[in-house]
């Protein structure tokens, strides 16, 4: 059975390349949008994690695979879950992570503790064919902090303050947050229930 990661991260593809090895019996490939051929980008254009997922994962679906393709961010309490979807290009575009934290501290200014409870929000979806989904949630909550911590990670990590590591995502080694993260939470949970999602498929 072939699976498409709507991505040309090789590293996300070897992460859950071997992820869906634990819980996947028979014989299957997980591929790359370059390894069938896609050369454009993908609009992401939903106003939910969970529907630019499904929009990602629905390109290769459509070309006859079982398409996968994740969505996160950062959804802080206090900004009634801003950035969310937009936290890539909270500043405007393109993309700035200073840019990002520097409006996340402002736009938080005055705010103490709990006040500023926010947490990291991945959904991962798979598409079939016939254009049935599947989605899994992983969330990590945490403390966003009043200045940046830690030289590792990237985009707001040195910002989000994991209390039971009592560090800062940054702080983290990669080992670490690959245990706790958003991202790691919904991959597993996405991973155990594939199984039953694609058993009434055949190859396509």
């Amino acid at each position: 059975m072939k699976f498409v990661l709507a991505s040309r991260n090789a590293h996300k593809i070897a992460e859950l390349r071997s992820i869906l090895a634990q819980h996947i019996t028979e014989d299957f490939e997980l591929l790359s949008l370059d390894d069938i051929g896609f050369e454009g980008d993908i609009e992401e254009n939903g106003t939910t994690y969970e529907e630019n997922a499904i929009i990602k994962a629905s390109v290769p679906a459509k070309m006859g695979y079982f398409g996968i393709a994740d969505d996160s961010g950062l959804s802080v309490d206090a900004l009634n879950g801003a950035p969310g979807i937009y936290s890539a290009r909270y500043a405007g575009e393109p993309c700035d992570n200073e840019a990002n934290n520097s409006k996340l501290l402002k736009e938080l200014n005055g705010l103490k503790g709990e006040q500023r409870s926010a947490a990291f929000v991945c959904t991962m979806a798979v598409v079939a064919p016939d254009g049935k989904h599947m989605c899994a949630t992983g969330r990590c909550p945490g403390i966003i902090l009043e200045e940046l911590t830690g030289e590792g990670g990237f985009g707001y990590d040195p910002l989000f303050y994991y209390e039971p590591c009592g560090k800062t995502f940054a702080q983290l080694t990669a080992e670490e947050k690959n245990r706790v993260s958003h991202r790691a939470t919904a991959i597993k949970s996405f991973a155990k229930a594939l199984p039953s999602f694609i058993k009434d498929y055949k190859n396509p």
